[in-house]
């Protein structure tokens, strides 16, 4: 097991340990880049800090397996007063000691289910990172296209309005019917409305992220945008290799794994219960009735034992036979659950696979439309201020450039979205953050 949820868990502190994460009130007014967003979540994630104590109870209850394999000791007091002549105290304490010699195995499959038991939480809380450090992922580049569309909508406002300012002159001029004017002033309305649209949802699209980070949703945070160029032909490898991959990192394949051993062994173990134990045990008595004189003469009063038990249930109103045949089905249902997971991670791989190829293409497809409705938009109107083209003309130009770039600023960032998806569908998001090959 590759434990990158370790490499996650302690990076806020190596980071910010100075600043102690976990008690901010406030996002630090400096460019924050995706890993240390994503540092600043899991510092403070109140999710990721659940699932962690989830998993340190299991490993404590690993830990607790282990008493199986040591000798018990007993230790008993106790005292009470005799109604005799001379009302006496007696006294008396034991010490005793068992240790289990052998048990056809169970107590090894009891540690061993709890071993499996506890490697499927380690799993758990892989997932739980690695889901969580996706949907951060995906609120980070969500803003970024928020930010992206905010000033698509200010650059639309200033075309609309030097639309406008020339309207105004050419009708002036006499060149244009008043008609244009007006078309103009609808057009920087329409505009400036689009501008108010896009800062809300930016601000609703920031309060997400920020809520993810366990901050108040009014706080404000700057973030980095990623690089113009992205996706290499070496993250289009095969889906083989993929699905490889994901067979050897998948969290939920690897606790389906871990699932069903436990379940084998909780069914020996309900098996084994049906045969014999053999322990050694051993104890020490020591008993007193003299209240002044209180374990200063122990003679014939102290003594001690040492021998072989053996334990063997032989009818336990057929409880027995149900707990074995319940662990079968148990572990027939354990060995179908990591089929179909198998097979949905499978699934999920080939998903996520195919959209990331595919927004690469519409990616590439969105940077020709934004490169021709620009080239349009210039042409137009250009063409308007020398009277070739009417204000409608222009007006759709307009429009179709402002549709170009927010179809590209959405594929630019959903194709992060899909490369951080491809990642988690094979388990493997940790190393995928800094641009690496999906391949190695």
């Amino acid at each position: 097991m590759k434990n990158y949820w370790l490499l996650f868990a302690v990076l806020p502190w190596c980071a910010y340990a100075a600043d102690d994460c976990a008690k901010l009130r406030t996002v630090p007014n400096t460019v924050l880049t995706l890993q240390q967003v994503i540092d600043f979540g899991l510092c403070r994630n109140p999710q990721t800090a659940s699932a962690y104590a989830s998993y340190r109870s299991s490993h404590f209850t690993k830990n607790a397996a282990y008493a199986s394999y040591l000798p018990k000791l007993d230790a008993h007091m106790s005292g009470g007063r005799l109604h005799r002549v001379h009302d006496d105290w007696e006294y008396s304490g034991s010490l005793s000691a068992s240790y289990l010699v052998f048990d056809f195995g169970k107590r090894s499959s009891e540690f061993a289910t709890a071993l499996a038991t506890y490697r499927a939480a380690g799993f758990d809380y892989d997932e739980t990172i690695q889901n969580y450090i996706y949907s951060v992922i995906g609120a980070y580049y969500e803003l970024l296209n928020a930010n992206a569309n905010v000033e698509s909508a200010n650059m639309a406002l200033t075309v609309a309005q030097t639309a406008k300012d020339t309207a105004d002159k050419k009708f002036k001029a006499g060149a244009v019917a008043k008609a244009d004017v007006y078309k103009a002033e609808t057009t920087l309305a329409s505009a400036k409305l689009k501008l108010e649209r896009a800062k809300n949802n930016r601000e609703i699209t920031k309060g997400n992220l920020l809520t993810k980070l366990s901050f108040p949703a009014d706080n404000e945070i700057i973030i980095a945008d990623m690089p113009a160029s992205f996706g290499s032909d070496a993250e289009s490898e095969n889906i083989d290799k993929l699905i490889e991959i994901a067979r050897k990192k998948r969290p939920d394949l690897l606790r389906a794994s871990a699932n069903k051993d436990a379940a084998w062994h909780r069914r020996n173990i309900a098996f084994l219960k049906n045969l014999p134990s053999i322990s050694v045990t051993g104890s020490v008595d020591i008993k007193s009735d003299t209240v002044g004189g209180l374990f200063e003469d122990m003679s014939g009063r102290a003594g001690g034992s040492i021998g072989v038990s053996v334990s063997m249930p032989i009818f336990a109103g057929f409880a027995n036979m149900y707990n074995a045949r319940a662990a079968v089905a148990n572990y027939d249902a354990a060995l179908d659950n990591e089929r179909a997971t198998s097979n949905n991670a499978m699934m999920d791989v080939f998903t996520a696979y195919q959209n990331y190829k595919t927004a690469k293409t519409v990616l590439d497809q969105t940077e020709s439309l934004l490169k021709s409705a620009t080239e349009s938009e210039r042409v137009t109107s250009g063409m308007y201020r020398v009277g070739r083209a009417t204000m409608l003309d222009w007006q759709t130009a307009q429009s179709e450039l402002v549709d170009a770039r927010n179809q590209h600023n959405a594929a630019k960032y959903d194709l992060y979205v899909k490369r951080a998806a491809v990642a988690l569908a094979i388990g493997d998001i940790q190393s995928k953050l800094d641009g690496e090959a999906y391949v190695e």
